[in-house]
């Protein structure tokens, strides 16, 4: 007997398998509309189809969509329950998924196990658990989701006993149990299990190698790692983070070098790696190398800057992802923030605020006081104070920030009142609290206000008295004048005294020309920092200015020879969203040198008319005083500030940075470049802020 085969039926079969690719196919890349349309043309719609189309629109985070199908649905089956069941749990909606699983007709060991998966997904392992012991028969997939479920809460005791309980342990059951017991540190168990294993995949190995490494036994995971039979990107990522974690660099490089493969996620390790280690330059190479960057590879590099102290090539590399379309992560946003903050750049600043504003990021309480931080830094207290104010409720974090604020900004009186303000609203300060309003207390000369709080740190605070504490209550009073005070307060600390508190101390000898303790003061500082510059230029600063320059070179001489360098004077200034970089001396290397100079010379003009003379006492070395003016007119904070009034509008303030404290000299004629200019001036120096205005400092020349 011969049959015949229909044609039409053929042709129907391969149309329906056609359209039925088709779906899946344009649901997969995001063209749901797509396959609605090839949906909607079909002649006859299966089963199959209905449940092809839900899942699609599940796919594409659309479950409205998929309810009012499935509704429309004229006939289903279990697989199309299970659908509706996955498809809400994919979106993460366990409660609707829930009672769909409730209103089932009927269910089968995949109703089951697709529920239990969904709570374990939202961690809700309690409910997770009460369903999986209702069910009434389980198959290896449900025991290796309740088996998840415990490992990922920490319960490794209970995921033993549901692992000694399964009748059938495969692949996946005894990979899980390996990394759960890594994940608790008890590696001996983890090596039975993958010892014991008939068969192993790739994801036993690297879970196994990943354990050791996470635990630092780099060497063991090292021998491992060269007898696995086949290695995947991921085994060689987690080799590769191993050496990075433990800093063994070259080991690293080796490995890195070696890989047939290199993934983004090795290549940001490799990156932060380097960087850690110092090596910068290697680190932008392996960046420059990669063909496919994702966040993390800009949020990498850009980390790497910062710690390093390239804080200008951080922010450009930030200014050149932006251009480049990569939408920043919430980690690159915080770092931009205080490279901004750091540099000083308030144009870049604002720009990152709008961001987080646009992400809702600027809701979080730690975005606000990074925020406030920023502006404090950039100068702006205006702005700083708007987002104090606008937050609500704050936390002590954000009223440290504004204190300090202030503080930074010579701002005594406002200090105070915040901390007035604060305390008055029952929230307790800390010890951070009271470093800014001592510091506050310290700028502005309140010894009064400053001996008060001071003595109620103890008695009404609770707040125990550190270190820095005590350096700002040395600071006050040396500032004051009071600078035998200031040593009887360190002879009765009962701690200590560290290089900030005798530094404070120097810094008041320096002011007061206190030659016997400055020495005193110094000799202390070179015993515990003895290659910090700082300590030897203040010191040199007294010998100078009282024209003992035979002690001058006996002090070269002794920081020759403990290879000790002065840090150079630098300053900055942002303009047009650029950084600009200025260093004392003739040879600036910037591009607009000649018209820097033409208006220097001007503006020297200017204050020689406005009867400005420069102080040489400012000059440490031992030369005649037509050099010494010389060199007092090319300081760094010179530098940007001709460079400001040439670039900047009128009405725009000149906001200049410095990486020293600003001389005498310096905080002198820029007062009155101020005046005769009629800008203002904002000079953030190591120190402070001083705002210059009409031939006036906000400091009244108390720094």
């Amino acid at each position: 007997m011969h049959f015949r085969l229909n044609p039409y039926r053929i042709y129907c079969t391969s149309v329906a398998i056609s359209s039925l690719s088709q779906i899946a196919r344009y649901a997969r890349i995001g063209h749901i509309e797509n396959a609605r349309k090839v949906f909607d043309k079909m002649p006859e719609k299966s089963v199959v189809a209905w449940n092809s189309i839900i899942a699609g629109y599940f796919q594409n985070y659309q479950p409205r969509e998929a309810k009012i199908l499935f509704d429309r649905m004229p006939k289903r089956c279990v697989v199309s329950w299970n659908g509706l069941i996955s498809g809400y749990i994919k979106n993460g909606m366990v409660s609707e998924a829930r009672k769909v699983f409730d209103l089932m007709p009927e269910r089968n060991v995949v109703s089951w196990t697709a529920m239990v998966r969904g709570y374990v997904k939202e961690g809700m392992v309690l409910e997770a658990e009460s369903l999986f012991w209702q069910m009434p028969e389980k198959n290896v997939v449900s025991w290796t989701v309740m088996l998840g479920g415990l490992i990922q809460e920490g319960r490794i005791d209970e995921a033993c006993r549901i692992f000694d309980m399964m009748p059938e342990k495969d692949v996946v059951a005894r990979t899980s149990m390996i990394g759960g017991f890594c994940q608790e540190g008890r590696l001996a168990e983890a090596r039975e299990i993958f010892d014991e294993m008939p068969r192993r995949n790739v994801i036993t190995w690297t879970t196994m190698i990943s354990g050791y490494v996470h635990n630092q036994r780099v060497d063991v995971a090292r021998k491992l790692f060269e007898v696995m039979p086949e290695k995947n990107e991921v085994s060689w990522t987690a080799m590769l983070m191993g050496y990075t974690q433990c800093e063994r660099i070259e080991e690293a490089l080796e490995l890195f070098d070696a890989m047939p493969v290199k993934s983004i996620v090795a290549c940001n390790a490799m990156i932060l790696g380097l960087g850690q280690n110092g090596e910068v330059a290697k680190a932008r190479w392996v960046f420059d190398q990669m063909r496919e960057k994702d966040d993390g590879t800009w949020s990498a590099m850009i980390k790497v800057y910062e710690q390093n102290g390239f804080e200008l090539e951080a922010l450009n590399l930030f200014a050149v992802m932006q251009r480049e379309g990569v939408r920043p992560n919430f980690p690159s946003l915080i770092s931009a923030l205080g490279l901004c903050a750091s540099l000083a750049s308030l144009d870049h600043g604002k720009q990152v605020h709008g961001q987080l504003v646009r992400s809702q990021y600027d809701l979080d309480v730690f975005v606000a006081s990074v925020l406030i931080t920023m502006y404090v830094k950039c100068g702006n207290l205006v702005k700083a104070k708007l987002v104090f104010d606008r937050f609500a409720p704050k936390d002590i974090v954000m009223w440290n920030s504004i204190i300090t604020g202030y503080a930074q900004h010579g701002l005594g009186e406002e200090a105070l009142q915040v901390f007035y303000e604060m305390c008055s609203l029952n929230i307790l300060p800390d010890d951070v609290t009271f470093i800014g309003v001592l510091s506050a207390c310290s700028y502005t000369g309140k010894v009064k206000e400053g001996l008060e709080i001071f003595e109620l740190m103890n008695s009404k605070y609770q707040v125990e008295r550190r270190t820095e504490h005590y350096a700002c209550m040395v600071d006050l009073l040396g500032r004051a004048g009071q600078v035998n005070e200031a040593m009887n307060l360190i002879e009765s600390m009962p701690v200590e005294a560290d290089a900030v508190v005798w530094g404070a101390l120097l810094g008041a000898c320096r002011t007061h020309m206190k030659l016997d303790l400055a020495e005193v003061a110094a000799k202390k500082l070179v015993q515990l920092e003895p290659k910090n510059s700082g300590h030897y230029t203040l010191l040199s600063n007294i010998y100078a200015s009282k024209g003992k320059w035979g002690d001058v070179a006996v002090l070269r001489k002794k920081m020759r020879s403990r290879s000790v360098s002065k840090s150079p004077g630098c300053s900055w200034i942002e303009v047009e969203k650029k950084v600009h970089m200025f260093t004392g001396g003739d040879s600036m290397g910037h591009p607009e040198q000649e018209l820097i100079m033409k208006m220097l010379e001007r503006i020297s003009g200017l204050l020689r008319e406005a009867g400005y003379c420069p102080d040489g006492s400012f000059v440490l070395h031992d030369v005649d005083e037509e050099e010494k003016v010389h060199m007092l007119g090319y300081h760094s904070e010179k530098l940007a500030v001709a460079y400001g009034l040439l670039k900047l509008p009128e009405g725009v303030p000149i906001r200049v940075m410095k990486n020293l404290r600003v001389c005498g000299d310096c905080h002198s004629a820029i007062k009155l470049i101020a005046k005769v200019t009629g800008r203002d001036i904002i000079l953030r120096d190591a120190n402070r802020f001083h705002h210059f205005k009409d031939g006036l400092c906000s400091c009244k020349d108390y720094w």
